[in-house]
């Protein structure tokens, strides 16, 4: 049985549903002679970590017990367990990661994952890369930070794996890498990666006014507490960054054009959600309709996208066909047309969920186990 270290960093929805999916796939990862043995959890407070992560691993109960206390939004010193646990504050946890690290790496191998949302776990992770172990991103930060730091974490690409940082559980990532591996030259991208714009840009389609349907969205659980977090595309600028940059781009996120779909003076430090809802998307509707229209007029749709070609990166309303994929585009799903050499009239179109806990975890963990050839 080949024995895979795990540590995680992120204990949000992400990170609790990748600990249920390990839990829960033992028997068939038994039957790939695979164990995947979780020695340490941190949070943004402290890290819960395994005395001896050679011997031993936080067992089954202990992170169903975690996953419990996580969701109620509890400590991780709360957690009860079988198997020795040892605690360590926030200004330790990057220092013992580290240390971990460095055992693991010498011996069985070990794979830290980033669940988290901030760019506090970047020192770490090229610890981790340049000690020779391997990382599993969800998190975009660490990707999308400056070239010095990316150029360091992908420096030995067999040890990288970030599938779930542009389109959770979709097969981007593998499939562009795929098309570069075999010489044949991308050449244009355009993506539909946000699923909440994806749902506002098809509503609007169907003639509902823009404050109407981002209330709708945000009701449904579609956006973030703040819609404008969704409607400002950063997250989007973030997801077309990766793609750009694993085409060969050396730009930074604040050199791309990315439009917003709310004005400045709209923005968190002028207007609290609840005026932003009431008083100021109402401001946007004729505006946004009166490009609806236009776009109609021309046989087009509005489709909020990334569009990487050449030296382009943009984020922003495009027209496009309403007979092509991301024309057809309905509802949260994501799309992501690839254009190339070998798919240069049809492109190779990438469809599907591209969001949510679950979706996003089973990506993660499939990045894992694809690492697993690279370990004793």
């Amino acid at each position: 049985m080949k024995s895979v270290g795990v540590i995680l960093i992120g204990c949000g929805g992400v990170g609790r549903q990748l600990l249920h999916h390990i839990v829960s796939c033992r028997p068939f990862h038994s039957t790939l002679g695979v164990r995947l043995r979780v020695v340490g959890v941190a949070d943004s407070k402290s890290l819960l970590s395994v005395p001896d992560a050679f011997t031993n691993e936080l067992d089954d109960h202990c992170l169903a017990e975690i996953c419990r206390l996580k969701s109620n939004n509890s400590s991780l010193s709360s957690v009860s367990s079988s198997v020795p646990c040892k605690l360590f504050s926030n200004t330790e946890t990057m220092s013992k990661i580290a240390e971990m690290a460095g055992h693991l790496v010498r011996s069985t191998g070990l794979v830290v994952v980033d669940c988290s949302a901030s760019s506090e776990a970047i020192g770490i992770l090229k610890k981790v890369v340049e000690l020779g172990g391997c990382i599993v991103l969800a998190n975009k930060k660490p990707l999308t930070s400056s070239m010095e730091d990316y150029d360091k974490l992908v420096l030995h690409p067999r040890r990288i794996r970030h599938e779930s940082t542009v389109g959770a559980g979709l097969p981007v990532i593998v499939s562009i890498n795929r098309l570069l591996s075999s010489g044949d030259m991308i050449h244009r991208i355009v993506g539909s990666l946000s699923g909440t714009l994806g749902y506002v840009m098809s509503e609007l389609e169907e003639g509902k006014p823009l404050s109407q349907v981002v209330k709708t969205a945000k009701s449904l659980g579609y956006t973030e507490p703040d819609p404008r977090d969704d409607l400002g595309g950063m997250d989007v600028a973030r997801k077309a960054l990766i793609i750009a940059r694993l085409l060969g781009q050396r730009i930074d996120l604040e050199s791309l054009k990315v439009e917003s779909l709310y004005p400045a003076e709209m923005g968190p430090k002028t207007m609290d959600v609840d005026e932003f809802l009431t008083n100021g998307v109402p401001q946007l509707d004729n505006q946004i309709a009166e490009r609806v229209k236009k776009a109609a007029s021309n046989g087009n749709v509005l489709r909020y996208v990334c569009v990487i070609e050449d030296s382009r990166c943009e984020v922003g309303i495009q027209e496009l066909p309403k007979d092509s994929a991301l024309g057809r585009l309905r509802g949260s799903d994501n799309v992501v047309e690839i254009y190339s050499r070998c798919y240069s009239e049809q492109p190779l179109v990438i469809q599907g969920a591209g969001a949510g806990n679950d979706t996003t975890a089973a990506g993660v963990l499939a990045d894992i186990l694809d690492m697993q050839d690279l370990f004793t």
